[in-house]
């Protein structure tokens, strides 16, 4: 069984010093040796931005891909070989701007994979404007006056479009964040894991001071049951999303995978993709 050092390869991260980001890539390879997890049976997509980095920082299979696009990619890759566990990542510009329409229908598809978004809630590789997650009244270069818009709600999102695995954690929580990672590798299913991952450089209002003195542990909140979603979306409100923990899982709603009729137990990957010249002339035939 491999251990958390076999996940890490001779890269070193260029994020800023203090940055977020560094204890998610922490927590998924202490997740992914936990879950009994070998660098080969591990594929992290990600998209662009300071977190669409955390692709090549992981001994693992890697792809980097455009902005706003790790779902489909990751989807496509789970699709083609069941056996690889795969975990797609971004940040909150990534997840919740261009890429808003993959995330929401991947969270309804329910297709086993897990999503990470690291969110810092501002644009931080292009130099710190506002992103989906920027408060009403946030100023960056892009707004100087504030921002006009209302910042979304990732948990109120995922719930709404049929999550079946929902969980929230902070980035210097580093024990509470790799359990949360390792079940979602486990759930049979979709899973959503946001993360407060504060920007050091550009955000100076949602700092890790601002964090610890606004974030409430769902543990602390007493007969708080994660399978019950009408609790889950009635605490998320209450507490203006500020919150870490399980939020929200269904055990019971089928994968994907194992909805679509025929899919195969063998991986396309290591299926012969060789189509002899009777099949071929039949399927010629329809078109003719």
């Amino acid at each position: 069984m491999a251990t958390f050092k076999e996940f890490r390869n001779n890269v070193k991260p260029n994020w800023c010093p203090g940055c977020g980001d560094f204890s998610v890539q922490a927590a998924i390879q202490r997740a992914a040796a936990n879950a009994g997890l070998e660098p080969e049976k591990l594929a992290i997509v990600s998209g662009i931005g300071c977190s669409g980095r955390i692709s090549g920082y992981i001994k693992s299979y890697g792809f980097h891909g455009i902005h706003g696009r790790s779902l489909p990619i990751a989807q496509g890759v789970k699709m083609a070989n069941r056996d690889l566990t795969v975990i797609a990542s971004g940040g909150d510009g990534d997840g919740f701007a261009i890429g808003m329409g993959h995330t929401v229908h991947a969270i309804r598809r329910n297709i086993d994979i897990t999503y990470i978004v690291m969110d810092n809630q501002i644009y931080g590789l292009t130099k710190g404007q506002t992103s989906p997650r920027s408060s009403a009244g946030f100023k960056t270069k892009s707004t100087p006056q504030g921002s006009i818009e209302q910042a979304i709600s990732p948990m109120e999102i995922a719930l709404s479009a049929g999550a079946t695995f929902a969980a929230q954690s902070f980035s210097t929580d580093l024990k509470d964040l790799t359990a949360l990672i390792e079940e979602g590798i486990k759930h049979k299913g979709f899973s959503f894991i946001n993360v407060f991952s504060p920007c050091v450089t550009y955000n100076k209002i949602n700092t890790y001071d601002w964090f610890k003195e606004n974030i409430t542990k769902l543990g602390t909140i007493e007969g708080y049951d994660p399978s019950d979603r009408e609790m889950a979306m009635k605490t998320i409100m209450e507490k203006a999303g500020l919150i870490t923990g399980l939020i929200y899982q269904n055990k019971e709603r089928p994968s994907y995978q194992e909805m679509i009729p025929g899919y195969g137990e063998k991986p396309l990957s290591a299926s012969s993709l060789t189509v002899s010249q009777e099949i071929f002339d039949k399927l010629a035939s329809e078109f003719m």
